[in-house]
């Protein structure tokens, strides 16, 4: 009896612990996108996807799961089992839309509440106009508003998205007027630009380039502080705005207390991915370039992302959506 005792609890045990590096991964990987398919976030998750796919012969599957800006699907991973069979393909705007309603004492720590493995890009935005508005660079824009009693208007893809965030800051850090219109995606605000609805847009590069290109939309600024090698005729709007910065991120993630060999197991692995030339050409088609870090070092990049937005949505007492 007692031996059928032991067996059973040692049964019991190993069903209970999470799988280790030596057996991951051993079945099909589910990866969350908690937004809607196509956009950046979708098309670098299925990016991560392949190249995990061809290195373990597993399956690694995308599932979209939008909603609440990100939210839905973040606090599916958060809740789920901490075995690496679930990940999050996450961004800025998902993070923050979560932070907000997490209860704690202190500062906002992603190390409690998942599990960072890897930041797989960090692009830049292009702050664009439309062509009507008589503005050819940052400077000339900022004059333009502070002329404007009612200011300008600016879409994003939604409140708390990096596009809505890259305007708030500009206006805070330029001291003029500018009124949020939020859109569901970015594709409806471009379109909204485009026909000269709204005046200014911070909008990711690959989406709005052929725009540029064809004269239907200016570009004035890049929001990193160093020239974007896919536009390099496009000033940094910290030319203008001294100190400015925003790029939105991406990045990998796994629910809170996954084993730490299976972080780092997959953390290599994309690393490994990212010195390839096919990544390479694959980021280029988000304007990115690989941005390698080591799980801490991710971990310490998103707090202190977290940290900056909060801060700025706080001052200006805007309310996220993804509330408990």
């Amino acid at each position: 009896m007692v031996a059928r005792i032991a067996s059973f609890a040692l049964l019991v045990w190993a069903i209970a612990m999470p799988a280790s590096a030596a057996d991951y991964p051993d079945h099909a990987i589910k990866m969350i996108v908690p937004f809607a398919a196509g956009g950046g976030t979708d098309v670098l998750a299925r990016i991560i996807a392949q190249n995990l796919n061809n290195k373990w012969g597993q399956p690694v599957v995308v599932e979209n799961q939008p909603g609440a800006s990100g939210a839905i699907g973040t606090r599916a991973v958060m809740k789920a089992q901490p075995d690496g069979y679930t990940l999050l393909m996450a961004s800025t705007g998902a993070l923050m839309a979560v932070s907000g309603s997490i209860d704690t004492d202190g500062p906002f720590d992603v190390n409690k509440v998942l599990s960072p493995i890897v930041v797989a890009a960090a692009p830049p935005y292009l702050l664009v106009v439309s062509p009507t508005l008589p503005a050819n660079s940052v400077a000339d824009l900022i004059r333009y508003a502070k002329q404007k009693p009612e200011g300008l208007t600016f879409g994003s893809a939604g409140v708390g998205a990096a596009s809505h965030l890259s305007g708030l800051l500009f206006a805070s850090n330029t001291g003029i007027k500018m009124l949020h219109i939020p859109y569901k995606g970015t594709g409806p605000a471009v379109t909204d630009l485009l026909g000269g609805r709204i005046d200014v847009m911070f909008a990711p590069g690959p989406v709005v380039q052929q725009f540029v290109q064809s004269g239907q939309l200016k570009a004035l600024g890049v929001t990193d502080t160093i020239r974007s090698k896919f536009y390099p005729d496009i000033p940094p709007v910290s030319e203008a705005v001294t100190g400015y910065e925003s790029v939105g991120w991406f990045g990998l993630l796994a629910p809170p207390h996954t084993p730490r060999e299976i972080v780092k197991q997959i953390n290599e692995v994309i690393v490994a991915a990212m010195q390839t030339q096919e990544f390479r050409d694959h980021l280029a088609t988000l304007g990115a370039e690989p941005k390698p870090q080591t799980p801490e070092e991710f971990g310490r990049y998103i707090n202190a992302d977290v940290a900056k937005w909060s801060k700025l949505v706080k001052d200006n007492n805007v309310q996220l959506p993804g509330g408990k």
